[in-house]
């Protein structure tokens, strides 16, 4: 089993994510952030379960996607960080 912890960075992305569907409507702003949570859960069991991210070259750094969103981690040394959730219609930074 791996541990899992969230960069700053990370919890900011999350964040707006909510803040912006909410605008809309606040309930599905909660469902969509729980269904981003869920999918990185299941890396506590499965780490390896994302793909290596193919514009990177490290392959330590692995991604999860949920619906237009792309969630970054590095996997190593049995540890998770979460590191950004990306909107996959903007260019990575």
């Amino acid at each position: 089993m791996a541990k899992v912890s969230w960069t700053r960075r990370s919890l900011k992305d999350l964040e707006a994510i909510h803040e912006y569907i909410a605008l809309d409507s606040k309930f599905y702003a909660h469902r969509f952030v729980n269904r981003i949570v869920s999918r990185v859960d299941q890396l506590i069991d499965f780490p390896e379960s994302g793909r290596i991210v193919p514009e990177m070259e490290d392959s330590s750094i692995r991604e999860l996607i949920e619906g237009n969103f792309r969630i970054f981690y590095k996997f190593q040394k049995g540890a998770i960080v979460i590191l950004r959730i990306h909107n996959s219609a903007q260019s990575i930074r």
